[in-house]
């Protein structure tokens, strides 16, 4: 979640899981299933402005007082699956990252400390309470993580004009994937194996696999989607229509298990200079 007016929120990437009613304990499943009836549901836009709104107070709200009790709502083989916001919980980790990323001068005047150790101090007892919490929604800045597109193949890209849905952009251009739970599961073990026979540990085999502890977290028939979001509103569309990182990262992986280094190390080239490319877009004028 953006935490600040200062920083370009819209250009974030979303990493979502959909469970099916089932796998919520009641009186939540029913919840959900009355609120996926509605015949308007929020889009990710809304979920983005509603957070956008609570920055504008000074002091800002970094983490909503109160519980969003909303979703993303979408259908797989017939199962109405729901992915919830959990917006305060995303919030309280979102804090937890910007301390990581910048340095204490720079985040006091974004966020004033005073406004910071509550929050820290709310999720603190909120833990207490939910001890096994997590979220369903994951969110990057200015970029795709590449372990995200392990997860996926090319023939589940979907690019084009989004429709105003509960589960996509809310109307424009949108590149997104989506796989069922146990094929993303899949892939992630068979990459995880593939690169560790492969190269040394390090950084991306322990983001992959971060994100595979993550994904055992939810039931099996779930869904699992990447949702470019407001990347799609930053490159430019000849680039977006060209990007099939997902069948480099598959390319990739195949060449290694081939023993082929020089293949594999032509798609990971196609990958990060596609990517150092997103990225050095935040500090362009």
């Amino acid at each position: 979640m953006g935490l600040a007016s200062s920083v370009t929120v819209p250009y974030a990437a979303y990493l979502r899981v959909y469970e099916p009613l089932g796998a919520f304990p009641e009186p939540e499943r029913s919840h959900w299933a009355g609120y996926a009836r509605r015949e308007e549901l929020p889009t990710a836009q809304d979920e983005l402005r509603r957070s956008l709104a609570d920055l504008l107070p000074t002091p800002p709200v970094p983490v909503p007082v109160h519980e969003i009790g909303d979703a993303f709502v979408a259908v797989l083989d017939g199962v109405v699956c729901v992915c919830p916001w959990r917006t305060r919980l995303r919030g309280w980790l979102a804090l937890e990252e910007l301390a990581e990323r910048f340095p204490g001068p720079v985040l006091d005047a974004v966020l004033p400390p005073v406004v910071r150790r509550q929050a820290e101090s709310d999720y603190a007892r909120w833990q207490e309470r939910n001890p096994d919490a997590r979220p369903w929604i994951r969110t990057a800045t200015w970029q795709v993580p590449l372990r995200w597109f392990v997860l996926f193949a090319d023939e589940e890209r979907e690019y084009g004009k989004a429709p105003q849905d509960g589960g996509g952009s809310g109307g424009g251009l949108r590149l997104r994937y989506r796989t069922p739970m146990v094929q993303a599961r899949r892939r992630v073990a068979r990459g995880l194996r593939t690169l560790r026979d492969a190269i040394e540990e390090g950084p991306l085999i322990d983001g992959l696999v971060e994100v595979g502890r993550w994904l055992e977290e939810f039931h099996p028939r779930s869904l699992v989607e990447l949702d470019y979001g407001g990347l799609v509103h930053m490159v430019p569309e000849a680039e977006l229509a060209d990007d099939r990182s997902a069948a480099d990262t598959a390319e990739g992986l195949a060449a290694l298990r081939a023993g082929d280094g020089q293949r594999a190390g032509e798609a990971y080239e196609r990958l990060t200079a596609r990517w150092r490319a997103v990225r050095d877009r935040q500090f362009a004028n």
